[in-house]
């Protein structure tokens, strides 16, 4: 039975488009601007993500020099270049081959923070697993992404820089814990697949190996 409370068919297939649709965007950006009032939309649907003891505990850095955005990639590519000799021999290359971020061509990069001490010492929520804070911020960037999706907006996700780069060069307080480092624009396309996934570096993984009932790894399926 469908709930009184549930979208529209189309609503709904909005929805699930943008969740399924959405991509971590590298090397498709393009160079036409992020109008300020869409930008504001997004950081506006970043602003309403699920906050622990709503203690709404982000900040939003918009980047948009280009002398900056320079300065980043340059920790990225140190970051990159360390990154490459972790991993074995047979997959280094192909690692070093894979576009990884867009910072110098995105027209906005956003830097996405979390202050921990927001609301003070003690927060519904957070008083025995404190890193929640944390999670509530990855909400809200889960929350851009897919809106900006729904928008035909690209963002890409750069995890690759090390955080005490951005703390020096955004000058962060040490209250404030480094989220996600975020290229923002238009797009030429999005891949109908993650561009791993597609160049086989691992696979989807099937749902029903993921899910289990009652205590860890008992399936449906599960023998005892």
């Amino acid at each position: 039975m469908q709930s009184k409370h549930s979208f529209s068919e189309e609503q709904k297939a909005g929805v699930y488009r943008a969740i399924k649709q959405r991509r971590d965007i590298r090397a498709q950006f393009t160079d036409e601007p992020v109008p300020e009032k869409l930008l504001n939309k997004l950081l506006v649907a970043a602003h309403h993500a699920p906050s622990v003891g709503f203690m709404q505990p982000w900040n939003f850095l918009i980047i948009r020099d280009q002398e900056t955005k320079n300065k980043v990639y340059e920790g990225f590519a140190k970051a990159h270049a360390d990154s490459a000799e972790m991993f074995t021999r047979d997959k280094r290359e192909t690692y070093r081959d894979f576009k990884l971020e867009g910072i110098r061509e995105s027209p906005v990069n956003l830097l996405v923070t979390c202050d921990r001490k927001r609301t003070g010492p003690v927060v519904i929520g957070r008083t025995v697993q404190p890193e929640m804070d944390l999670f509530s911020t990855v909400c809200a960037v889960q929350n851009l992404w897919l809106a900006a999706r729904a928008e035909g907006i690209g963002v890409g996700w750069v995890s690759i820089i090390y955080e005490q780069e951005l703390r020096t060069l955004f000058s962060l307080p040490d209250s404030v814990a480094v989220i996600a480092y975020l290229c923002i624009g238009h797009v030429t396309n999005f891949p109908e697949m993650p561009e791993l996934e597609k160049a086989g570096w691992l696979p989807r993984l099937p749902l029903e190996e993921l899910i289990f009932y009652e205590k860890w790894g008992k399936t449906l399926h599960h023998k005892v």
